[in-house]
């Protein structure tokens, strides 16, 4: 292995391998033309070890170009460990032929790719895939339907099905869906100056389906189909790949964060896995969707291949759930998801936080939402290295539009592992709204910082109560002895999410406003609450 090719993987803290002695002579063959059944001719590099016979083959698909920095790192990673890769792009990227319509084609294109590399002679017939993000979700188009079955597949940061992750409660992500169509609307450009600040200033355009043009200036295709299809499922149907889950048959590792945007769609696909009794396992840890998860994912995607194509299961001897609990310090294993010695507890709204149900009434916890002054919004899982994760909520909190909710101080640690939610009791003066619930940690200094979240889009007759279920973001977290947990509502966290306008129209047409009374109710007859994973082993 050259010196360059050592002090890359040292940085990226992979582990040596046999490789490393005798490091393969690889090859890399450039444009190789795979032809689509509609006629259509995508390209591909294939990186093999020189004089080898026929080997398993890595496939890797990617909307970014294959010569782009991050995926080359990826495949010369993966090849200088003796691993035979072929790097894809898909249709419409950098020399692939037709137009590049966002996760629509990726099934259709991913098996033809697929049949072309088992045909080649310089494949023994065995497949394997990884990747990360929009690379991982091109494994799901294929990894249902593949006949034979693929060989492996190694999943970073990723997910079955993006729809949950454009939408999420019913409310358009506009942060993380402007900022990912503004890069592919600008892949085949120089980047302009300043190209973040005018993405993060166009935010606030109406209507939001044509934020692009003030962002890059130009229509770009996902944006409009995301926005445009807000509130049409049946767009996005051939997309979603989640129903097939449980029959994959290959082995899977997963790797996510704490704060990555797909974190709930990525334990769904290992819960349905992991009940239909595959070979899969996850690391959950306490990164984004950002460099230090995909150190991560590589670290996972080498051992796994390694085991699975050349035959080293040192790797294999570990629990299936192996996850690091944030605050503490620690990485546990466990071996189902959520850990059984997890216990759903109540954590309800009264006067301020309690465990106990409140046996008396009580008057509803009552804000109001300005469109024309949203709520703003700060930290969670973005697509913004710097931007996201765990942040100081003071700012927002003092805001006359939110609500906020304090418990008592702990007398001892709090750990919190598994799913979030909350039920509460709602109504609106319009109808029309959203309901955004956020769970905090409250330290000793004072300062107030997001754990979980969720959003929930309303609509109902005005003044009607609605019995409002949000799914909140998973964690793995340990509160401390001293500090108290606190629920902030608010009726939006703009720019993560699109505003709400309150008249109930279109997300991405909507420009006229009006403003929103939201209440909470709670008490005696209205048992609004959180419902947290309370870990005791």
């Amino acid at each position: 292995m050259s010196m360059a090719g050592r002090l890359v993987d040292r940085f990226l803290g992979l582990p040596e391998s046999a490789a490393d002695a005798a490091p393969p002579d690889v090859g890399i063959g450039r444009d190789l033309r795979v032809p689509m059944p509609d006629g259509v001719v995508l390209v591909a590099d294939l990186y093999r070890p020189r004089g080898a016979g026929p080997l398993p083959a890595v496939l890797i698909r990617t909307p970014y170009g294959k010569r782009q920095g991050l995926v080359r790192l990826f495949a010369g990673v993966l090849a200088r460990r003796g691993f035979q890769v072929v790097v894809q792009n898909v249709r419409g990227i950098h020399g692939s032929g037709g137009e590049f319509h966002a996760f629509h084609d990726e099934r259709e294109d991913g098996l033809a790719t697929l049949k072309w590399v088992r045909a080649q002679p310089w494949c023994d017939g065995r497949v394997a895939t990884a990747g990360a993000s929009y690379l991982g979700y091109t494994q799901w188009a294929i990894a249902p339907y593949a006949d034979p079955p693929l060989a492996a597949m190694g999943l970073g940061i990723t997910a079955s099905e993006f729809v949950s992750s454009f939408y999420p409660g019913g409310a358009l992500a506009l942060y993380n869906t402007l900022v990912w169509s503004s890069l592919m609307g600008t892949r085949d450009d120089r980047r302009r100056p300043l190209h973040n600040r005018r993405v993060r200033r166009a935010m606030r355009h109406l209507p939001v389906g044509e934020a692009d043009m003030a962002a890059i200036g130009r229509a770009e295709s996902f944006l409009r189909e995301v926005t445009g299809n807000a509130e049409n499922a049946a767009f996005w149907r051939e997309t979603d790949h989640s129903a097939g889950v449980a029959s994959t048959t290959a082995p899977a590792s997963m790797v996510t964060g704490w704060w990555d945007l797909f974190l709930r769609g990525q334990l769904r696909d290992f819960a349905a896995l992991h009940a239909a009794g595959r070979d899969v396992r996850i690391t959950i840890g306490p990164w984004g969707h950002d460099a230090k998860a995909l150190r991560a994912v590589l670290a996972d995607q080498v051992s796994w291949l390694n085991a699975h194509l050349h035959g080293d299961a040192a790797e294999l001897r570990r629990a299936p759930v192996r996850l690091y609990l944030q605050k503490a310090d620690r990485w546990l294993d466990f071996q189902q998801w959520p850990p059984p010695e997890t216990t759903p507890a109540p954590l309800y709204l009264s006067h301020g936080l309690t465990w106990d149900e409140p046996s008396a009434p009580l008057g509803p916890v009552a804000f109001t939402y300005d469109p024309y002054d949203p709520t703003p919004s700060t930290g969670g899982p973005l697509l913004a290295p710097g931007r996201g994760g765990q942040r100081d909520n003071g700012r927002i909190e003092a805001r006359g539009d939110v609500a906020v909710l304090t418990g008592a101080r702990l007398d001892r640690d709090l750990d919190l592992i598994g799913p979030v939610s909350a039920a509460f009791h709602v109504r609106t003066d319009t109808g029309h709204a959203d309901l955004f619930v956020r769970l905090c940690d409250v330290g000793p200094d004072g300062a107030s910082r997001n754990v979980t979240d969720g959003m929930l889009r309303i609509g109902a007759a005005p003044g009607a109560t609605v019995e409002a279920e949000i799914e909140m973001h998973p964690t793995g977290y340990r509160f401390r002895r001293g500090h108290r947990l606190r629920v902030m509502l608010a009726g939006g966290a703009f720019p993560r999410f699109a505003r709400n306008h309150g008249r109930g129209e279109p997300a991405g047409r909507a420009v006229a406003s009006r403003r929103v009374r939201i209440e909470v109710l709670r008490g005696a007859g209205y048992p609004s609450a959180l419902n947290l994973p309370v870990w005791a082993p």
